[in-house]
Formats: C-alpha cells, sequence, structure tokens
C-alpha cells in the first residue's frame, strides 16, 4: 500500500504516525533543523514572544516532542506541561530537563497522550501551545475542540506547522522539494524513503494556515490571526478561546 493510501483515512494516518515518530524521535531535533533551513527555534522563539506569557499562566505545550517550547515556556509560567503521543520523544525531553532547569529554572511536567482525547480537565489551563502539531492529527477538528475544552475562557492558543501555498505552481514546487529531500533523508538515516516523505504527503490533506483559521474560528476561538514564516510555507496560528 502507498503512504498516501495508508494515511488517507483517519485510523490509518493515527497508526502511521504514532510509528513514525517512534521512529524518528531520536533525530527528530536534527531533521526539523534541516527542513527548516536552520530557523526551526528561532520560529518557536517567536512563537514564545507572541504568546506573551506572565508569571499566572498555566501552559500546556501540546505534540511537544523533545521539549524546545515547553521549556521555554517553564522559564515564565507558573504551570508547564509538555504532552507527547511518542513515549521515547518524552524520554529525550526528560533528559534535556535538568541542563534546562540548572541553566535557567525552567521546571516542566510530562504527559503521555493524545491530543484527541487530552487527560486533563476543562478549563485547566490559560495557554495552549503547539509545534508541528495539529497537521499531524487524524481529526483536526476534534483536535481543535479538545484545546477549546482544556482552555480557560480567554485563553491563548499558538500554533507553529507546516503551511499549504494556495499558488499551485509555488505549492507544486514546495512538496516536490520536500519530497526529494524527504526521501534522500529517510533513505540514509532509515532505509525508507517514506519516513520524511510522510511531511509532504500530510501537508497535500492539510487546509491550510486559511483553512485552519476558518476551522478555529468555527469552533468558539476569536481574534484569529495567521503570520506566514519563510514567504508563507511555514505559519504561526495566534487565537482566544471566547468566552
Amino acid at each position: 500500500m502507498s503512504l498516501r493510501s495508508t494515511i488517507a483515512t483517519p485510523g490509518g494516518k493515527q497508526r502511521f504516525v504514532r510509528r513514525i515518530f517512534a521512529t524518528i524521535a531520536d533525530r527528530y531535533d536534527l531533521i526539523t533543523g534541516l527542513l527548516s533551513y536552520g530557523r526551526d527555534r528561532k520560529w518557536k522563539e517567536r512563537l514564545i514572544g507572541l504568546a506573551a506569557l506572565t508569571p499566572d499562566d498555566r501552559v500546556l505545550d501540546l505534540a511537544c516532542g523533545t521539549g524546545d517550547i515547553l521549556f521555554r515556556a517553564a522559564e515564565t509560567a507558573r504551570v508547564g506541561v509538555g504532552l507527547d503521543v511518542t513515549f521515547r520523544m518524552l524520554q529525550l525531553a526528560a533528559a534535556k530537563a535538568p541542563l534546562v532547569r540548572r541553566a535557567k529554572g525552567a521546571k516542566a511536567t510530562l504527559v503521555t497522550g493524545d491530543m484527541l482525547a487530552l487527560p486533563f480537565p476543562a478549563a485547566s489551563f490559560t495557554v495552549v501551545t503547539t509545534g508541528y502539531g495539529l497537521r499531524n492529527v487524524p481529526d483536526i477538528e476534534q483536535a481543535i475542540d479538545e484545546i477549546a475544552r482544556v482552555l480557560r475562557p480567554g485563553g491563548r492558543l499558538l500554533s507553529l506547522d507546516f503551511n499549504r501555498p494556495r499558488q499551485p505552481l509555488l505549492r507544486a514546487a514546495y512538496l516536490s522539494y520536500l519530497t526529494i529531500v524527504g526521501s534522500a533523508l529517510g533513505f540514509v538515516l532509515h532505509r525508507d524513503p517514506d519516513t520524511y516523505r510522510y511531511i509532504p504527503e500530510s501537508i497535500r490533506n492539510y487546509p491550510g494556515a486559511e483553512g485552519v483559521a476558518r476551522l478555529l474560528e468555527a469552533r468558539g476561538f476569536t481574534g484569529v490571526q495567521v503570520l506566514p514564516l519563510l514567504g508563507g510555507l511555514m505559519a504561526i496560528h495566534t487565537a482566544r478561546r471566547a468566552g
């Protein structure tokens, strides 16, 4: 079965994403840096700046990976919780935690869990962040509903992800580039071209930054903004839970 067919259904995508992120966890930071042209950390810093965190905030970082956004948020926020479905990612984040704590005083809690069924009571957090999270869930609407549920009224959502360019020629060139580079990296690092070819395939089925903005507005968020990055190839969403 082709990769495109495998991730065409919610169940198929869920199984594939869980398997692939367990496979790439130990090289996740390296690959994220390579595919973002080394700008990934700057984009995450910009997201943290836009969050305008205070010492009273309770922050939940979804798809937290190895903890880049989480640990930056935890430097300021009263509570910082990172959730990821991949246990190996959390192990790598936990290995970073003592170094971050000594250097910057950040403390955070790590939780294994699914963005579609968050293990937290309603209105538990004032801020939800995610880097490359919404594009990877099998049901974006359900993920947005769960984010709205755990946010307090007026709480902030900030999401960084790839975009799906609207211009057909740019989109084709962008997806072709990611396919070629992703296939090569997947073969060299894992002997499996589909490992990173998943990224362009996931973008093909993604509604794009404007589409996600419309979903947020339709599902209880206000003040939705899209901030283009890298000429519109990436984007940060900011929004507030209606209240």
